[in-house]
Order: C-alpha cells, then structure tokens, then sequence
C-alpha cells in the first residue's frame, strides 16, 4: 500500500523545492493568508496516523515535501508532549520547540538533505520564517487533538505515535 500525498500539488510558490502553501493561522509569516477550508496543516494531522508507518515516501511534488516536514514535526511535538500533564504545560513545550532548532535544508541538524534543495542565503531566512510559521500553527492545532480528553489529560491515541519514525528520521537528527 502506498503512502498518502499531498492533495496540495502544484499550487502556491516554491521556496528551493518547498511548497509555500496558504494556511488558516494569525501567526506572521511567507505563507499566505487561508480562506478557511481545510489547509496543509489539517491534511498533515489528518494523514499523519496513516503515513508515520512508512519507512519509504515517493515524493510526487513539493507540497509532498512540506507534508514530509509536517510529519517529521508532528513527531517531534508527540515526543515532547508525552512527558506534559496539561494541556497548559503542553502549550509552553510547542511554544518553545517551535521557535528553536529550525533547522533548513543544506544545514548539518536537517534530517532529509537527499530529498530537498539546498536554498540561497535570502531564501534560507524565508524558508525557516515559513517554517517556524507552521511549526506555531501546528503546535496550536496539535494541542487541540492530543488533550482532547474530558479530564484534560492526554488522549493515548496520539501519544502512542510518539516513540514511531516516520521514515526512520526524526527532525532533531540527521
């Protein structure tokens, strides 16, 4: 069985072989402002129980790249959450990882230097505001999912992803 891809494909601008896709988010950054419907951060949630079990991903367009980079930091985020009691705590954790460690294709922390462009110096800064973009959102969206719970703890459900490597990486590694 295949993995899931993006049904963002060739839409939006590219920063070296990134999508730059719009998403539904009051933080500042390149992406351009959502219209309200669903956006690549929901289909990386959505589709994120689904592809964290592949070992392999065919890359079929930038916008599959930008939900390899969403995947991989669900993951992190997961790792970070297991250990956060509250939904209060959890929010501090994703605050602060989603503003360090952002790491851009061509540095020696990114993981996946195979399937991404090494970018300009102007297009590096770009492209780590956008990713810092959607690591804001997605912490906020995450959040959301994972303490779910009517008592405020964590759902099992998402938590048990966390110890999985999508693709046999993790952000914070090459």
């Amino acid at each position: 069985m295949p993995a899931y891809h993006s049904n963002f494909a060739n839409q939006g601008n590219s920063i070296g072989n990134v999508a730059v896709l719009p998403i539904n988010t009051s933080y500042k950054g390149p992406a351009p402002k959502g219209d309200g419907s669903p956006d690549i951060i929901d289909e990386a949630l959505y589709l994120f129980k689904a592809n964290i079990w592949f070992k392999n991903y065919e890359v079929k367009s930038d916008a599959d790249r930008t939900l390899i980079y969403l995947t991989l930091y669900i993951s992190e985020c997961l790792k970070k959450l297991q250990k956060c009691p509250t939904k209060n705590a959890g929010s501090k954790e994703l605050y602060t990882q989603a503003l360090t460690n952002i790491a851009i294709p061509g540095e020696a922390g990114f993981p996946l230097t195979s399937l991404y462009q090494k970018v300009s110096k102007a297009d590096g800064d770009v492209m780590r505001q956008y990713f810092t973009q959607l690591r804001q959102e997605l912490g906020v969206r995450l959040l959301e999912k994972v303490y779910c719970e009517p008592d405020g703890k964590p759902s099992k459900w998402w938590l048990c992803f966390s110890r999985k490597k999508f693709m046999d990486k993790r952000l914070g590694q090459p």
